[in-house]
């Protein structure tokens, strides 16, 4: 039996030094701590990126929403009459503005319907006239205006007809 337990020591001294020379091979000679010290810092660096969504997807959902900025109603009047000199220019006789269309046309998902309606009356001139009139602002208000004459001699609609 003493045989036995020299062959078991001596694989046992065998295998030990190849355990170490393995780990010594593979790590520089000057640093072989410091390769073993990063892969410990990688294990709760994982978690602490795991983490740190979470915390971020929180922080998002409780920023509010930015507040839409509406166009104003000079922006339409003056989208308006650069539509009503451009079809003057290409000798056009009218064009018709939809007030759905033209807050579509600037400002897509956005209800600034009462700007847009107040913005069209109030580029209508003498002359010009309703295709579709409302009582209240509308997307359904309909103006068709007359590019032939755009003097600024011509009297507003609501000086005409009050």
């Amino acid at each position: 039996m003493p045989a036995k337990k020299t062959v078991k020591e001596a694989t046992a001294v065998e295998t030990e030094p190849a355990v170490e020379k393995k780990p010594a091979k593979k790590a520089s000679a000057k640093k072989p701590a410091a390769k073993k010290e990063p892969a410990e810092k990688k294990a709760p660096a994982k978690k602490a990126a795991a983490k740190k969504p979470a915390v971020k997807k929180t922080e998002k959902k409780e920023e509010p929403k930015p507040e839409v900025e509406k166009k104003s109603f000079q922006t339409y009047k003056d989208v308006i009459n650069w539509k009503k000199w451009e079809a003057h220019n290409m000798n056009w006789l009218y064009i018709e503005v939809n007030a759905g269309d033209l807050m579509t046309e600037l400002e897509a998902g956005v209800n600034n319907i009462e700007t847009c309606c107040n913005a069209i009356l109030d580029c209508m001139l003498e002359g010009d006239t309703f295709i579709v009139q409302t009582d209240k602002p509308d997307t359904k208000l309909t103006v068709r205006y007359y590019c032939d004459n755009l003097a600024e001699d011509r009297r507003k609609w609501s000086d005409v007809n009050r």
